[in-house]
Order: structure tokens, then sequence, then C-alpha cells
């Protein structure tokens, strides 16, 4: 299991007297408290620095630097405001672009789309990424699942979304993490699995908050945790929500005749009792594996759609759930994958999720907010 977190968008500006500088150091505090005994990376995914300058990435690289947890920081169009990434690289993020690194058993790769463009939104991986790109992902070994992180979808490339989308899709990348929107959102194109955070700063939709995702096997989980929403909280790591599913061969994205529940427990003292409910009526305990994550096995389910949910509850009275919706089916024959349509665009998107934190207004540049 590969787990993680993102921030949105910084925006790190003496322009609102450094509210979003604030609302990060207190995010880093939250995912220190909660998070990092657990997580093995955390993303910073562009737009750090909102005008590019030294004193602002120089701010966020002092914030950044108390994470308990590596952090991966990747140059966004404001980053690049500058015409060059010199002071980012200075103060916030002295390695190499793009980068690629084994966590765990999963191969993640950090991607720069700025450098290549003219500035502004002109996103584009340049020839050299694009050719060092194919070249990294043809060479992870078969069947394994890799994560990319960039600041923006395939579908806001300038050149080349296409051909880029076509060959996550082809190579096994389970998850693609980015910022740029300005509010959460996540696509399935049926292939690949797409997640773009809040941003901390110039939010046009919800809280502040960090997303925390999981890679189990091959389910990808995804929920967002606002700001000082309290302790513990609960992510459902297996089976797959089928919002998030892209291949229904897989029994364990779609599960037949038992559903076997996995999930993390994240801050959350030793007495904290965790169970599963499916459908309202099913009841499970979960117990700890020895990875420490908390297990269980619902048997005899019925083809169609069940709503499964965790529950933590410490002896405090403090609870958190987390649910899915998961699809069961039976031995026979599965659907066939139909034809692949616009990779990599947000057509895909799941619009609305509001118990993961997605309130589906998607206020922000890419849809329905403004354009900064």
């Amino acid at each position: 299991m590969l787990r993680w977190l993102q921030f949105g968008d910084l925006h790190a500006c003496e322009g609102d007297d450094w509210e979003s500088l604030r609302r990060f150091e207190r995010l880093v505090s939250e995912a220190n408290q909660g998070f990092a005994e657990r997580v093995q990376f955390a993303v910073l995914p562009g737009d750090n620095a909102n005008h590019a300058t030294p004193e602002q990435f120089e701010r966020v690289g002092e914030v950044a630097r108390r994470l308990h947890v590596p952090l991966h920081v990747l140059p966004g169009d404001h980053d690049f405001e500058a015409g060059h990434l010199e002071d980012f690289r200075r103060h916030l993020a002295p390695q190499s672009l793009p980068r690629v690194e084994t966590i765990g058993e999963t191969q993640c790769l950090f991607l720069d789309i700025v450098s290549a463009g003219s500035g502004g939104p002109d996103f584009r991986l340049g020839q050299a990424q694009t050719a060092w790109l194919h070249q990294t992902l043809g060479q992870a070994r078969p069947g394994a699942r890799s994560l990319v992180f960039m600041h923006a979808f395939p579908g806001d490339l300038r050149e080349g979304c296409e051909e880029v989308a076509a060959l996550l899709a082809r190579c096994g990348v389970a998850y693609v993490g980015t910022g740029h929107t300005h509010y959460n959102d996540l696509l399935n194109d049926g292939h690949v699995i797409y997640g773009a955070t809040r941003s901390t700063g110039e939010i046009e939709e919800g809280p502040p908050g960090l997303s925390v995702s999981a890679l189990d096997g091959d389910v990808v989980s995804w929920r967002f945790k606002t700001l000082d929403s309290g302790w513990p909280f609960v992510l459902v790591t297996s089976p797959s929500d089928w919002r998030l599913a892209t291949d229904f061969t897989s029994r364990t994205q779609i599960p037949e005749a038992a559903i076997p529940v996995r999930a993390e427990i994240f801050g959350a003292s030793n007495e904290v009792v965790v169970t599963a409910r499916l459908d309202g009526e099913r009841d499970l305990t979960l117990s700890r594996d020895g990875d420490g994550v908390w297990c269980g096995r619902f048997g005899e389910v019925a083809d169609g759609r069940h709503v499964l949910t965790v529950t933590a509850t410490e002896a405090d009275g403090s609870t958190d759930t987390d649910t899915v919706e998961v699809l069961v089916r039976n031995a026979r024959e599965r659907p066939k994958r139909g034809p692949a349509l616009a990779l990599g665009r947000d057509v895909h998107s799941l619009r609305s999720w509001p118990s993961h934190g997605i309130p589906g207004g998607r206020l922000g540049p890419n849809a329905n907010g403004q354009k900064w």
C-alpha cells in the first residue's frame, strides 16, 4: 500500500497578508500530527509563489521544511511568472525535473509542464521531457502501477495532450495528481484516475484542506480533509468505489461473491474501535493486520451496487466515517472495455462527490470560476 498527501496551490503572496501561507502552516502541523506515521510522501502541485518572487519562494520553503514526510514540489504557471525557475529551485525545490523515484514498490514520476512554454497557462512537456516520459514508463516492469504528478491535467496542455494521455493509459499509470483548477476534482477516463486538490490560496469553493490518497494493489482511493476537521480520519482503501474503478475484470476493484474490506485510520489512538456496515444492515468489526491496515470481510454478497461505510470511534466519542459504493459482480462474463475517448480531459469529471470533498460547483479557472 502506498499513501500520500497532496496540498493545493498555495499562491503565497504579501497581497493577502500571507494568509495562504498561514493556512499552509496549519496544514503542515495537521499533517505532522495525524499523517506522518502512515503516509510515504506529500506533494505541492505548483503555483506555490503567486508572483515568483524570491521572498515568496523563501517563505514557502521555510514552512515546507517543517513537514515530517518527504515533500515533492512541482512548478506551476505562477512559479514561472519571472520567465525562469531559478528562484523556485534556489529557495524551494532544488531537485531537477523531470524526476522518477521508486517509493515503496511504486514508480512515481514528477513533471515540469511550465518551462517548455512561454509563460502563463501555456502548459507543455516539450520534446525532451516527452521522450523521457515514453522511456521511463516504457521501462516499468509488466503489470506495475505508476503514479504521475504534474501541475495540470493533460487536457490543459497546449500541445501533446492526446499523446501524453494515451501513454499514461497504455503504460499502467494508476493515478495522476494535479493542481491548477482551484477546486477539488476527480476524473476517470476509464484507464487513469486524475485528482486535482483545492487551492490553499485564492479559494473559490469550500474550506482549505488537503487530499489523502492511497494505491492499494490496483485500487485508488481519494478523500479530502478540511483544515481543523478533527481526528480520526478514515480512508477506505479497498475495494474500489465504482466511480474510481478503471478495470471491471479486476476482482479487487469489482469484487466477486464477497467484499474484503481494507481501511486506513489516521490520527487515531490505540483505543480506537473500527467497524464496517454494508447496506445499512450488516455489521462487522475490523481488526488490524501486520501492516496496521484495518481489515474484515463480508461474505455472500449479491450482484449489484452496495453501500459500504467504515467508522472509527474513539473512547471520547470522536468519530469519522468514510463511505464508498461498491459494485459486486459474481462469476460470469464481465463487461469489455469500450473504445477510449477524450483521455485525460475533464469531460470525465465525477462532477460531485460531497462526502469526499467535491461539492460540484467547480469554481475555478478550469470551469465556472474566475481566470486567475
